[in-house]
């Protein structure tokens, strides 16, 4: 209100403020905060901090004495890193704001890996005074944060420029002076060295830009002088889904959009997670975790820790049974041998969380530091590998025993190259929880956050010697997994269950972020190293993929990782010629495990951007080679050997062509990057198949048990996990139809290890296809048996149907089983076979606009149309759909995993760890079902969609791309450029080559300094 009612020329201060209070933090950090702690704090990141010094603001102090004194924010007072001329005793009574004077001109700028919630890279307070008349600079004050240890005033840049005129000769000079007062040495702290830099000068230029148009020199021509948080609008959406067929009876409730089963729960939040779960008596566990990747436990010092009040006992290695490791290969705790920051040395058991967590930290750790491997180019070079074997696919062995040599010199059109995809952090909502009860006759209970029961039963039951029927594991729901929670879980349940046993006492395990975060591993990273040949006619020839993963220090689930990705690069192009290699390299990282997709993303990610490759050097349009090479509806084989049937891919492609009216966009995109110089918009379209089952033929089975109680009602139990997805309220509908009764008469129990034995993990896509199978064969064989029952009184109601049935001695509970077709394909021969029962086909189309300058961008618009086979039920689905398109919008863009030369992780928590915010979303955002796909193998003719949307993502980083080869190309770099994932901020802008980026002097040699960060 202030600043509205006040005349501009005089608020351009307060405007600054507003301008960058909207992006500070989030509001319940707004809602705390104040100006004056934040001024206190003295971070050089602080939004507010420069604003304060280009608006010469002073701040008037108060002793404990009651002494005042007024000083003002100047050069001189920032002292040093998080320290200021206020002195202990003193704190700050008001900070005095001026008024912007007389044709003075004021603003405010800053960059972040994410606008919402996030601190700057770096930000910039400009204040410049101008006469109106000859355009003489008469004042002018440059601030920086993020540049230095404190809050930079760039004086000598500020001196440059008064006396002189606003032109063009003043831009550069101002530049120049910048990049003279502004070098970051290389392995500076924060890293981004040439990105921040390019930064400080590019925020004047912006600056240049915004002062010019308001003065109208008009020497200059600027029509983009847009700057980040700019360009918000209102979202829209669309979802657009059949409804159920007329004659569909009013209680069948498959496919009709029915509300979560625990939403309202989650929304009061009276849904019960393992945290929640109080147990009188119950202690509580804290991990002690090494600070270094590599190296030799020398020795363990606990004395400090056993002594704070409420510490139980302290566990290690000494605790854990001989020759025990998790999954085989997995301490549980350190030994002697170190191989990854983050890794469990011990933990401390106390009566509650703080306690142990406290005492933890005071647990001195003596080490002996050893080089880390810790980039896939490292393991590499040291021939570090977690098998000794190469994974392979060859087409031609399809046909024969022989694999085919081809000769590469007959082709005229062949491309090599590469590209990288980077790590994702799971970022669940529910960290890592366990609950572990001991009980009689050597009995456990155990309630856990994972997504796999049967692998913490199994894990606790080896680590205990006690056989699997004396450990129950049960869960309710999860908040959360997207694959972290199935392997890993057994880190943090074992050594709770060690503790509880130990101690006779119940112990729970409640992980804080920061060490969820450095204690489990994230998605892989990958590289590729391909080679194809093309065809004049644009018919694809043959083809190489040369896949690498970064695994992390143990196999986990990294080979299984591997397999899908080798078998998922094909993407939904036919290729006549394939051959396929993968190696999986070991390093001093956490152990890389399962993520949505489990690799698939990650090779066809390699795909789309070889293709991209091809048509940028050939002369290629490249959607046009993607339709000539697109799989058929029917009969298709892919390079690892299974037929393709109802293959929807195209009818895909020509949807979402024309729900997003892609060719005119893409003229009117065309227009608008020709106007505007710093301003592109990109638009680009992606496809997906995603093969839906596990890789290996075990775990395609489930189970389920269903319970028809007297009054009517009915209780179900399978081996699925609710993670947030829906599960149990698509088997709830599934048993309704079955059964021919309302859903309300249905119940889901938890999952349980004592209900539902050997229970293969909620993954795959297949949660619903192999649960409801099982719910399907279970419920047809009460059918059958309450068949008689009904013909005997077909007028009669469920509940008597049920009573009779009782009184006749009809059991009225059974077991239902199901399996998927698998058959596997042999990776050490290459030879494929029929790997999948189905697949799941859709498209994306997206759109951004880039700042060219910064390297921000929006999400403009998102399209998707997707093969979801007839839905179970349309709301979840599509609450899938866009979830998972945004975890991979993500993956593409800006999530970034930052570990150090060392090994060390850099991102360890939501300070540093960024996912796409709600202003991050699409703001125009449809997703479209295709009409007419029944999938003939489903439930219910439905498909499982938890993971084949993921990918589609990936259509905003090539989105992206265009726009920033449009730029390029305008200044003269009309090249083939390589971009790999993600393309964050400063990616952006470091391919956005310019004069700016010229004058800044590339990072030496790698081996001369050492990086604050490292690609994986």
């Amino acid at each position: 209100q202030f600043t509205n009612r006040t005349p501009e020329n005089k608020s351009g201060v307060f405007r600054s403020v507003q301008k960058m209070l909207h992006w500070f933090g989030g509001k319940h950090v707004r809602d705390m905060a104040s100006f004056a702690g934040n001024l206190a704090t003295a971070s050089p990141i602080s939004d507010l901090n420069p604003v304060w010094m280009a608006a010469n603001a002073s701040v008037v102090l108060v002793s404990t004495s009651g002494k005042e004194r007024t000083v003002n924010v100047d050069e001189n007072f920032f002292i040093e890193y998080r320290k200021t001329i206020i002195r202990d005793d003193e704190i700050i009574r008001g900070i005095w704001i001026p008024f912007t004077e007389q044709d003075e001109y004021f603003d405010a700028y800053k960059q972040a890996q994410r606008r919402e919630d996030d601190i700057a890279i770096v930000n910039a307070a400009f204040s410049v005074q101008i006469e109106p008349n000859t355009y003489e600079v008469l004042n002018a004050r440059i601030v920086y944060g993020g540049m230095a240890p404190i809050t930079k005033f760039a004086r000598d840049t500020s001196n440059a420029i008064v006396g002189k005129k606003w032109n063009h000769h003043l831009l550069e000079l101002a530049i120049s002076k910048l990049g003279e007062e502004f070098v970051l040495s290389p392995g500076v702290p924060g890293g981004m060295e040439r990105y921040r830099q390019a930064l400080s000068q590019s925020f004047f230029f912006k600056f240049f830009m915004d002062v010019d148009k308001r003065i109208k020199v008009g020497e200059l021509s600027f029509t983009d002088a847009q700057t980040f948080g700019d360009n918000r609008s209102k979202f829209r959406a669309t979802q657009l889904y059949p409804d159920v067929p007329s004659d569909q009876p009013l209680s069948d409730p498959v496919g009709r959009p029915i509300l979560h089963q625990s939403a309202v729960r989650q929304l009061t939040g009276e849904a019960l997670y393992c945290d929640d779960l109080d147990v009188p008596g119950a202690l509580h566990l804290a991990f002690v975790l090494s600070s270094i990747a590599c190296g030799e436990l020398v020795g363990t010092d606990t004395s400090a820790a056993l002594n704070v009040p409420g510490v139980v006992a302290y566990i290690d290695s000494r605790d854990v049974r001989d020759g025990f490791l998790v999954e085989g290969d997995t301490p549980v705790f350190v030994e002697r041998k170190i191989s990854y920051y983050g890794q469990p040395i011990g933990a401390i058991v106390a009566r509650d969380h703080e306690t142990a967590r406290r005492a933890a930290h005071l647990v001195k750790i003596t080490c002996k530091p050893l080089k880390a491997i810790v980039t896939m180019e490292e393991a590499e070079n040291e021939g570090s590998f977690l098998t000794h074997h190469l994974l392979q696919v060859h087409s031609s062995l399809l046909n024969g025993d022989t694999v085919a040599e081809f000769d590469w010199s007959k082709y005229d059109n062949v491309v090599r190259g590469g590209i990288r995809s980077g790590a994702q952090e799971h970022f669940y909502l529910e960290t890592h929880q366990c609950l572990v009860i001991p009980g009689e006759c050597d009995e456990i209970s155990v309630v856990s956050s994972t997504q796999d029961v049967n692998e913490v039963q199994t894990s606790i039951s080896k680590a205990l010697g006690v056989p699997q029927h004396k450990v129950n594991v049960r869960v309710r729901r999860i908040g959360g997994g997207f694959g972290g929670k199935g392997h890993c879980c057994s880190l943090f349940a074992v050594p709770t269950a060690i503790a509880a046993v130990k101690l006779r006492k119940p112990v729970k395990c409640s992980m804080e972020r920061y060490d969820d975060m450095v204690m489990s591993g994230t998605r892989h990273p990958f590289k590729c190293e391909y080679k194809m040949a093309i065809r004049s006619d644009g018919m694809f020839e043959n083809v190489e993929w040369k896949l690498t993963s970064n695994c992390g220090h143990t196999m986990d689930m990294s080979v299984g990782v591997m397999s899908r990705a080798m078998v998922h690069a094909d993407s939904v192009y036919r290729w006549p010629n394939a051959d396929i290699y993968g190696r999986v390299c070991k390093t001093n990282l956490a152990s890389n495990t399962a993520f949505r997709g489990f690799g698939a993303p990650q090779a066809m990610f390699a795909t789309e951007s070889m293709l991209k490759q091809v048509a940028e050097e050939y002369g290629f349009d490249v959607n046009e080679i993607r339709e000539k090479n697109m799989y058929n509806e029917e009969g298709d084989c892919t390079p690892f050997g299974t037929t393709l049937h109802q293959c929807n891919i195209r009818r895909c492609w020509n949807e979402c062509l024309l729900l997003s009216d892609y060719n005119k966009r893409l003229e009117a995109i065309n227009e608008f990057n020709r106007i505007n110089e710093y301003r592109k918009r990109g638009i680009y379209v992606v496809p997906t198949k995603f093969g839906v089952g596990f890789g290996l033929k075990h775990c395609n089975q489930a189970a389920a048990l269903v319970n028809i109680y007297t009054d009517g009602s009915v209780l179900i139990a399978h081996g699925g996990m609710e993670m947030g997805q829906g599960l149990y309220t698509k088997m709830m509908q599934v048993t309704a139809r079955c059964l021919g009764i309302d859903v309300s008469l249905v119940h889901i129990d938890d999952t349980a290890t004592s209900t539902i034995p050997n229970a293969s993990t909620t993954a795959a896509s297949s949660g619903s296809d192999l649960n409801g199978r099982a719910i399907i064969d279970a419920c047809n064989k009460l059918n059958e048996r309450l068949q008689p029952i009904k013909d005997s009184n077909p007028n009669a109601t469920w509940k008597d149907w049920i009573e009779k049935a009782y009184m006749e001695r009809i059991p009225l509970s059974a077991s239902g089983f199901a399996i998927l077709r698998h058959d596997a394909v042999d990776f050490i021969r290459g030879k494929g076979a029929e790997l999948f029962e189905y697949f799941v086909y859709g498209v994306a189309c997206s759109e951004v606009e880039i700042d060219c300058l910064t390297g921000d961008h929006h999400f403009l618009r998102a399209d998707i149309v997707m093969d979801v086979g007839e839905s179970l039920n349309p709301a979840l689905d599509i609450g899938q759909i866009e979830g998972a398109f945004l975890q991979g919008y993500g993956l593409f863009t800006m999530e970034e995993v930052k570990i150090g030369a060392d090994g060390t992780r850099r991102t360890r928590g939501p300070g540093t760890y960024k996912i796409p915010a709600p202003d991050d979303s699409p703001r125009i955002f449809n997703v479209k079902f295709l009409k007419g796909s029944a999938n003939k193998v489903g439930v219910f003719s439905s498909k499982g969609l938890g993971e084949p949307p993921l990918f589609l993502g990936s259509s905003a980083f090539f989105a992206i791309r265009e726009a920033i080869r449009a730029f390029r190309i305008e200044h003269g770099k009309a090249d083939y450029f390589r971009m790999d994932s993600p393309a964050t901020a400063e990616n952006i802008r470091l391919l956005c080559e310019d004069a700016i980026l010229e004058k800044i002097a590339p990072l030496p040699d790698r081996s001369t300094f050492e990086p604050w960060t490292v690609v994986m």
